[in-house]
């Protein structure tokens, strides 16, 4: 749904899990700075890095740029964590990530994973909403809120790649 809704200038924020014992605390936010399709993903110079070397380190082997469609428009999934063992597609992956051919990228972000900062309580009571409840998309906000937070952020300094997955840092 966000990738599907999000255009260029807003902001996507995602916080920990309850099950990770993470709620509360702030995994990424970025502003969305441009779109592309698959295809367009697959083939920039800019993203050849993002593709999975599963003989590379974790960080590598877990490269997103794994979609593209042949002049066909068939789709195909490069080997990795989202393919099954042995490099075959995993069709249900297929079908669950490619239902909006956009991808957001960002060129204003920071990434923390499983170290982020707490997000202040003020935003997790604004107006009766706390932007860390359930899962899912949500776009309609109290007033305020997106300014204020986005000013929190800012207030951060942090910018780009700041700290590995939770799950990376709990395999053995």
């Amino acid at each position: 749904m966000i990738r599907k809704t999000a255009n260029i200038g807003d902001w996507v924020v995602g916080t920990g899990s309850a099950e990770c014992k993470r709620k509360g605390f702030l995994v990424y936010a970025m502003c969305v700075t441009e779109i592309m399709t698959f295809n367009q993903y697959w083939e920039s110079p800019r993203f050849q890095e993002k593709k999975p070397n599963l003989r590379g380190s974790i960080k590598q082997a877990f490269g997103d740029n794994i979609y593209w469609r042949d002049a066909k428009g068939r789709w195909h999934q490069q080997d990795s964590h989202h393919s099954y063992v042995g490099g075959m597609p995993n069709p249900h992956n297929i079908k669950n990530d490619t239902q909006v051919d956009r991808i957001l990228v960002s060129e204003d972000y920071a990434y923390w994973g499983g170290s982020g900062p707490e997000i202040p309580e003020k935003f997790r009571n604004w107006g009766g909403i706390d932007i860390c409840s359930g899962r899912g998309h949500k776009n309609q906000f109290p007033d305020g809120l997106v300014e204020a937070f986005i000013a929190w952020f800012r207030s951060l300094s942090a910018s780009r790649y700041q700290g590995e997955p939770f799950e990376w840092s709990r395999t053995p």
